[in-house]
């Protein structure tokens, strides 16, 4: 995993200010137990016990059945019931590594770091608890289908494990077996993602879904090496993702026209600007890549960031639900810091809030500690 090369000095006592948050979150998960999705029975999934399930968001049972079948969609109403318990192993597994890595990485106490290839490995590796590498029956939609390739973003918040096993690796503090284990498994689920029909459509999907099956992609073939994907990847945002989904203003059609127009023109922005961190080499920076027209990364963040200084300004409508939970801090304010060097994204990120507990917000944020994707930076001029 490669990571960010020329990152402005200021960013990094945003980033210093959270050390001592990080370790306690590390310090209060030492006592936990490793989380699996084998944890959670899914009376519901078609799958096996080893296979991630769980409902679509915003599909509700139907009124007008006695067993509430089909259910029916609700855009932008988060079905309470649903089964989400495998959603939260993997988000708790992903929080945990992530956090324990660089609790490792403050301190050097191998107690973090053997805390996060434990988890790691148990999610993972071991036959018992490991989760296998596919996604059939994610965001299923009960009576209607067994999972979809919509369902893949579920898999979003795996892309912060790879470069805590990186990190891991690099400091001696990772065994070489778990580390290839894990390439295993992330190279047999990026190759089910690239040959399954349910991947395939969501490669092609016409809005943020496809811009997170891609930041994917890129993570994960980043991770095992696989230079086809990455070139995929690229042309794919190039020829496709920018010109179809941004509009000649920055903005994004798709989604303003959902009912949780602001929170999802945060998401896309962020996973915009993820995926250009993670396909940008010396020779192909995909941060100054301009369509003829004139739309790049850089206009859709500058179309954001005037109503995420201010969100009285948006001109759209209001959110269905939690439009007050936005914005917080996250990662592409920092990527567009280091990308532009403009301070106001490191003064935007240094004044929003770092920890939500919302569960919207976190489901909706990819990178859980963006510390992380830039601590060789940090390090290094250290």
């Amino acid at each position: 995993m490669k990571f960010f090369s020329r990152f402005p000095q200021g960013a990094l006592s945003v980033e210093e200010t959270q050390k001592t948050a990080i370790i306690g979150r590390a310090d209060a998960a030492l006592a936990a137990r490793p989380a699996h999705i084998t944890d959670s029975v899914a009376p519901n999934s078609a799958g096996g016990r080893h296979d991630f399930f769980s409902q679509a968001d915003y599909a509700w049972p139907n009124p007008d059945t006695a067993d509430g079948l089909p259910f029916v969609s609700r855009d932008g109403e988060t079905y309470p019931g649903a089964f989400f318990d495998h959603r939260k192993a993997m988000r708790a597994m992903r929080t945990n590594v992530a956090n324990f890595t660089a609790a490792y990485l403050f301190t050097k106490d191998p107690k973090y770091a053997k805390a996060a290839e434990t988890w790691i490995k148990e999610f993972f590796l071991d036959k018992e608890t490991m989760m296998n590498p596919s996604l059939l029956y994610s965001q299923a939609v009960l009576g209607v289908c067994t999972g979809r390739g919509i369902g893949i973003i579920d898999t979003l918040h795996l892309i912060d494990v790879p470069v805590a096993a990186d990190i891991l690796l690099e400091n001696g503090q990772m065994d070489k077996s778990v580390y290839e284990g894990l390439k295993s498994w992330f190279a047999a689920y990026l190759n089910w993602m690239c040959t399954h029909q349910y991947g395939i459509d969501e490669m092609n999907w016409f809005n943020n879904h496809s811009v997170c099956w891609h930041v994917q992609a890129a993570a994960f073939a980043c991770f095992t090496g696989n230079n086809d994907v990455l070139q995929m990847c690229v042309d794919h945002y190039k020829n496709a993702i920018l010109p179809g989904q941004m509009a000649d203003d920055g903005s994004f059609p798709k989604e303003l026209t959902r009912t949780k127009p602001y929170g999802y023109s945060i998401f896309i922005v962020d996973n915009m600007a993820t995926l250009c961190y993670l396909l940008s080499t010396e020779t192909e920076n995909l941060w100054d890549f301009t369509l003829a027209d004139g739309r790049s990364v850089k206009k859709g963040l500058d179309y954001l960031y005037p109503y995420l200084n201010d969100k009285t300004k948006w001109p759209h409508r209001t959110d269905i639900a939690h439009h007050e939970d936005w914005p917080v801090a996250m990662s592409f304010m920092l990527f567009a810091a280091a990308s532009y060097d403009e301070d106001k994204w490191l003064e935007l990120y240094s004044r929003l809030s770092k920890y939500s507990e919302n569960y919207e917000v976190r489901r909706n944020t990819a990178i859980r500690v963006p510390y992380l994707w830039l601590c060789s930076v940090i390090f290094h001029n250290s």
